[in-house]
């Protein structure tokens, strides 16, 4: 076998001559960045490489997923379509929440027993993580079940049998995060990844365009039973492939489980990471309390629409996470502090410029779905700003948790849902979906505000975009709480 290509091998030859004529020398300094990411073999490396994979099936993701609720929205209708929209944000949070924490705990866990050699506690922990949440996912579908058969008034009418649809899922949406957060341990990224964001919006799609052709009514119920099976059958795969290289990777042999220990890491993530998921969902739940399916629907267009631009956030923290647990574990300060302000810049300047090409666009993006989905352009106005002012922080809560700040971080998010609840209830009745936008961001300012004030007293760091760097290590300016 032949010398691998990098990247600055393949695309050197398409650069034309006047471009290296006038800008030879940056031209040659990006290739040198690009050789470096693509082919370095340093934790930096592996962290961009992670980053941009994730980013990258992210932004196909988005693609994906924008058409098909694009079709969704043009088969079901704008009532129907805010129906299943409604049930299945439901649904995701829950499963997600059913996890309890070990989608990260594990992400903290399994890397600093790989640098232990720890096999017993490794093998422990990735059994233990995946059977733990999927039952913890059983009961509360069993519960959501129970609850959603006692509804009463116009909620029940509407979306009863699309929740208890919704439960059978969540067992399987639990397990997928776990495994999700075992693949980002090992750097599995294409299996970290793919499924959720990749395979499973095909596979509803696919399912939807076959019931609809099989004669079924193009009714939310339908587009349940559509993500039911695609659920079911991406989480088994991954289930499969990733037994497969669980079984190449770590020797067989016995268990080691110490549950205590991580469930008390666990829990306080499980409150980060549950107040997270209920923080930027919560505005859609309680504008479907107020408001009807279709005001829903429309703000999850112009919401959905916006969603690219969390995907910055997400690729770095995937990227990032494990790296923060393994720098901070070893006592590198040093390279700790450094890679948490890159982590910063790599979140805040591609959201930025990500935010202002989808606001040119959004007018025409929303207008797919149908011509009622269009008045929620404004809304993303009010949004964006939300959005920007959150990432001038980067992963600063993966910062904290994997530096064994997680309590303080949760009470931080804890907080700032309860303040996102409060606007949310206070100006959802009197703006509308224009008092769900302002709340959002309103609450977002608040979060980013309270993340920077935690980072800096707890570790140190001036994790703010435009921040300092004064350069002195963190053992000399941890504050403790």
């Amino acid at each position: 076998m032949g010398e691998k290509l990098k990247p600055s091998r393949i695309m050197r030859p398409f650069v034309p001559k006047f471009v290296y004529a006038r800008w030879g020398a940056h031209v040659e300094t990006g290739f040198s960045v690009a050789d470096a990411v693509f082919s370095g073999k340093d934790e930096r490396a592996q962290s961009l490489r992670t980053a941009l994979i994730a980013f990258s099936i992210r932004i196909i993701s988005a693609f994906i997923a924008f058409i098909s609720q694009v079709l969704m929205a043009r088969w079901l209708g704008s009532h129907e379509y805010g129906i299943f929209v409604w049930v299945w944000v439901a649904a995701v949070i829950c499963g997600g929440l059913s996890c309890i924490g070990f989608p990260s705990a594990v992400v903290k866990f399994i890397p600093q027993y790989l640098v232990q050699e720890d096999s017993n506690s490794l093998r422990g922990i990735i059994l233990g993580s995946r059977v733990v949440s999927t039952l913890v996912a059983g009961i509360v579908a069993g519960l959501g079940i129970a609850a959603a058969y006692g509804l009463e008034g116009r909620l029940s009418e509407i979306y009863a049998i699309p929740l208890i649809m919704a439960a059978i899922c969540l067992p399987l949406l639990a397990l997928s995060d776990v495994q999700n957060g075992v693949a980002r341990a090992f750097s599995w990224a294409d299996l970290a990844f793919s499924p959720t964001y990749l395979v499973r919006p095909v596979l509803i799609l696919v399912f939807m365009i076959i019931a609809l052709g099989g004669g079924m009514e193009a009714t939310a119920a339908t587009a349940l039973t559509a993500a039911i099976f695609a659920t079911w059958f991406t989480t088994i795969m991954q289930t499969w492939v990733m037994n497969r290289r669980l079984k190449r990777t770590i020797s067989p042999g016995p268990r080691s489980h110490s549950m205590k220990i991580w469930i008390v890491v666990a829990l306080p993530i499980f409150l980060v990471e549950g107040f997270f998921a209920l923080l930027t969902n919560v505005d859609i739940m309680i504008a479907g309390i107020f408001l009807s399916p279709k005001d829903v629907a429309v703000y999850f267009a112009a919401v959905k629409t916006l969603a690219l631009v969390h995907f910055v956030y997400f690729a770095v923290k995937a990227g990032a996470a494990h790296h923060f647990s393994r720098y901070y574990s070893s006592g590198d300060t040093v390279r700790f502090d450094s890679f948490v302000r890159d982590t910063v810049k790599w979140t805040f300047w591609p959201s930025l410029f990500m935010a202002a090409v989808i606001l040119l666009a959004g007018n025409l993006l929303l207008s797919l779905f149908g011509a009622e989905f269009t008045a929620g352009y404004p809304l993303m106005f009010i949004l964006a700003l939300g959005i920007v002012a959150r990432a001038t922080v980067g992963p600063a809560e993966s910062v904290l948790t994997m530096s064994g700040h997680q309590n303080i971080c949760a009470t931080v998010y804890g907080i700032s849902l309860a303040v996102n609840v409060l606007l949310n209830f206070t100006f959802i009745p009197i703006y509308g979906l224009y008092g769900a936008a302002w709340a959002t961001t309103v609450t977002m300012v608040f979060e980013a505000t309270a993340l920077y004030a935690v980072t800096l007293r707890c570790l140190g760091i001036h994790m703010f975009v435009f921040g300092r760097s004064d350069g002195l290590p963190l053992s000399s300016q941890k504050v403790e709480l």
